[in-house]
């Protein structure tokens, strides 16, 4: 029997928008049937009206980042004058701090129909690096936090053991560091997958993962089948340093010593060569895009659709947090090319819909997410087809409208595993989320 049944008054089944659909999910959190053409809501049904799409997967996230808004937009600078104040805010966390914003900025998330986060987690340690008494402290305190907020997470703990490029960590980085590629594996082979949770890995950077310990994390991955993430190529400044360092590319790099493959999933993959782009595709390496960051930090624009089309699969992060809204990750994508092309279309709206959705998911390996169908998790979220952003538009252009026109402030319904988590532009579980981010933030500030 079905835990529930949702009626959707549109729903967008990957291809296209389908009008009146039945969703039964089953008390174990998934969706059971998928009936169309249901004209009016079954009796007992709950009713979502607006455009549902599969829940959005945000593939890159450092939570503790979203302190750093508007603090970081005053004046200008660069990438690593940003850098010095991100390190002053890592410095304050704090195992309850940590979950304490953790779970405001999750809470934020589903409020933007983000049913699952990938959170590169790289502040393991106590400032000074000493362990906690936990040296999974911080890790556990994000799973708990996603629990909490009520979305899926997949914790991608991160290896960072050097300054760059075998320089020893300095100060602010010591929390981060194990020491060793050994010694990160011990530690992040305690953390255990649950429900709502998996374990994946991370490489930080070719910069912050001397060579020789990269494929200890690698190894540690594929063991597992884990998802690895890496931020690759986001500066040029680190492109210079590899090529002095090495001879070579940070893609080359990771392919020599067994980090690329199709569990593994680039960040930002934005100043790459022709060679790097077929190696990415050829060995089906993941891209998570981060836009607004990308934006944000004036990194530049990535050749998203070259890595497409050599065989890279597209995922979207907010990354930083400048504003969490996959929508607009997912129309910055488009309008970036654009710009940098003066040409319209790069990818149709659905496209744009399923590296927010389904290709998300599989990034963080979530495979079983990211699609309306039976057998899927119940994770959905819905979008309102009438507000000032959206009204006037035809329904069955629903895609065309959620990409090009909507907001995360247009998120009516957020659901996962079959659970109400957002209702009506309100959370379930965390009742105030503004109050909560303004004192958790607040509080890291001093």
């Amino acid at each position: 029997m079905p835990l529930k049944t949702y009626w959707l008054e549109h729903a967008w089944l990957g291809t296209h928008v389908e009008p009146g659909v039945a969703l039964d999910a089953t008390d174990d959190g998934r969706i059971s049937a998928l009936r169309i053409g249901v004209e009016t809501p079954p009796p007992g049904a709950e009713v979502l009206r607006g455009l549902t799409l599969p829940g959005l997967a945000n593939a890159h996230s450092h939570a503790f980042h979203r302190a750093l808004r508007s603090t970081v937009q005053v004046g200008s600078g660069t990438f690593w004058t940003w850098r010095d104040f991100m390190y002053k805010v890592a410095q304050n966390l704090t195992p309850d701090s940590y979950f304490a914003l953790a779970r405001a900025v999750y809470a934020e998330m589903a409020l933007a129909g983000i049913t699952a986060v990938g959170e590169f987690h790289y502040v393991h340690h106590a400032p000074g690096g000493v362990p906690y008494a936990d040296p999974n402290a911080m890790g556990e305190a994000l799973i708990a936090a996603a629990a909490e907020a009520g979305i899926r997470i997949t914790l991608l703990d991160t290896a960072y053991l050097s300054a760059g490029f075998g320089e020893a960590p300095n100060p602010h980085q010591l929390r981060f560091s194990d020491g060793t590629a050994d010694a990160w594996a011990e530690r992040v082979s305690a953390l255990k997958s649950r429900e709502h949770a998996l374990i994946g890995a991370a490489i930080h950077s070719v910069r912050a993962v001397p060579a020789g310990e990269l494929a200890t994390v690698a190894g540690w991955a594929s063991a597992r089948r884990a998802p690895l993430h890496v931020h690759l190529s986001e500066q040029t400044a680190e492109n210079d340093a590899c090529l002095a360092a090495h001879g070579r590319t940070p893609t080359q790099l990771l392919a020599d010593h067994g980090v690329l493959g199709p569990r593994t999933t680039g960040v930002h993959n934005t100043h790459l060569t022709d060679a790097d782009i077929a190696l990415l595709g050829s060995t089906t390496t993941g891209t998570c895009m981060c836009p607004t960051t990308e934006r944000d930090l004036a990194d530049g624009i990535g050749p998203a659709v070259r890595l497409q089309r050599a065989g890279s699969p597209l995922s979207l992060g907010s990354d930083s947090h400048a504003v969490i809204d996959l929508l607009e990750e997912a129309r910055a994508m488009e309008l970036n090319e654009r710009l940098s092309s003066r040409t319209r279309g790069h990818w149709t709206a659905n496209a744009l819909l399923t590296a927010a959705t389904e290709d998300g998911h599989a990034a963080l390996g979530w495979s079983d997410a990211g699609r309306l169908e039976a057998g899927a998790l119940a994770d959905f979220t819905t979008i309102a087809l009438d507000s000032v952003r959206t009204a006037g538009a035809l329904p069955r252009l629903g895609a065309e409208t959620a990409v090009f026109a909507a907001s995360a402030a247009d998120v009516r319904h957020t659901v996962v595993g079959g659970r109400h988590i957002v209702r009506d532009g309100a959370h379930t579980l965390v009742p105030d989320v503004p109050t909560a981010l303004a004192t958790t933030i607040a509080a890291l500030r001093g």
